[in-house]
């Protein structure tokens, strides 16, 4: 077989977005053992740099082996215990899947539905959690990939508090490209992806833990029902005080990028990447309007990062994103779930959040619309 070599994309999808070329040069640096002096002092370097992205000063902040998934699941599968109740809050695909995890874990799962395209509703989170005294978390997404929403992270974390519940936070999508406040905000369990607005490749999923769940996992009454997965024993691995203990082999070169990533977001400056992620969608959302073309969300509820565009009456959407990829390399995401066949989804999230490659996908949208 011939050596593969695939033909360079502008990846706008909701994922994975173009990767840094510093972050790519890093991944290539030499291969040493998880258990190295070198490495474990990289390893401390890079769960402050966690922390200063995610803001917080939570002690139990570290990157799990696996993509976002692994960190969705690792929330609930250290925080939830058979016979639990879990208000999960669903307004797309991936509240759907919190609540799959939360039926895994032999919990019961309070539904709080909105329509996909609106954010999650505060009022009937709160009405749920008063009509169950007994819940223990509220789980929701901060930044919906499936439809582009933002909800209101900092509301719903202040209505965990003022019902002594445990916040679960997905912000797969949020990390990077929008204000994301953990400490502030007080969330409990907040997970993340690297291959989104930090631009590096999928495969690392960034946690933190605040330390009431900390103690809450420690606590625990039933073994965690995943051994790769129970922070009990990958604790050990990424503490480092006394010594460091074996728990799997970590993906070394992607942890080097995932410290690249991070050092070039530090070099930027949070902010100044919030800020530029809202004017690139800004430029987009202004050459779509002169096309004629609407986006699926409210402005004050749409992500930056993540663009709904609805498909035009009579608009083959598959077809469009199929010359999109093959005649101008462009990969653009289609609608998942309810939204499938009536949506697109153009993500510019980090490296892909640039100002040329905004106005490269709008030319090319416009002529496959024309044509």
């Amino acid at each position: 077989m011939p050596t593969f070599k695939p033909r360079p994309r502008l990846l706008l999808g909701p994922g994975p977005s173009d990767v840094h070329p510093r972050v790519l040069e890093a991944m290539g640096r030499p291969t040493i053992g998880h258990l190295d002096p070198q490495f474990t002092a990289m390893m401390d370097e890079l769960k402050e740099l966690l922390r200063q992205a995610f803001r917080t000063q939570n002690a139990l902040t570290i990157p799990l082996s696996g993509p976002g998934s692994v960190g969705m699941e690792t929330c609930f599968v250290n925080l939830v215990e058979p016979g639990d109740t879990v208000v999960v809050c669903q307004n797309g695909v991936f509240g759907g899947r919190m609540r799959e995890n939360v039926e895994r874990c032999g919990a019961r799962p309070v539904m709080v539905e909105n329509e996909w395209g609106t954010a999650v509703d505060l009022d009937q989170a709160r009405a749920a959690l008063q009509a169950h005294p007994e819940a223990k978390v509220l789980a929701f997404v901060h930044a919906e990939t499936s439809t582009g929403v933002k909800s209101d992270a900092q509301a719903l974390c202040a209505l965990a508090r003022e019902h002594e519940v445990l916040s679960i936070v997905d912000a797969v999508t949020a990390l990077g490209g929008i204000p994301l406040e953990v400490d502030r905000w007080q969330a409990d369990a907040v997970y993340s992806g690297s291959q989104k607005c930090l631009s590096c490749p999928p495969g690392i999923s960034p946690v933190t833990f605040s330390e009431r769940a900390t103690e809450t996992i420690r606590n625990r009454t039933h073994p965690v029902q995943s051994w790769f997965m129970d922070l009990n024993l990958v604790m050990g691995y990424w503490d480092g005080e006394g010594g460091r203990s074996y728990h799997h082999t970590a993906p070394i070169n992607a942890l080097y990028g995932l410290h690249e990533a991070l050092t070039i977001l530090c070099e930027e400056g949070l902010p100044d990447s919030w800020e530029r992620h809202q004017a690139n969608h800004l430029r987009l959302a202004a050459g779509l309007d002169k096309m004629g073309l609407k986006l699926l969300v409210e402005p004050s509820a749409r992500l930056p990062q993540l663009n709904a565009i609805t498909v035009p009456e009579g608009v083959d959407e598959a077809r469009v994103r199929s010359r999109l990829l093959n005649e101008f390399d462009i990969e653009i995401g289609a609608g998942l779930g309810a939204l499938a066949g009536r949506i697109w989804r153009i993500g510019l999230m980090g490296e892909s959040s640039r100002p040329e490659k905004v106005d490269r996908v709008l030319d090319a949208l416009g002529s496959c619309l024309s044509a």
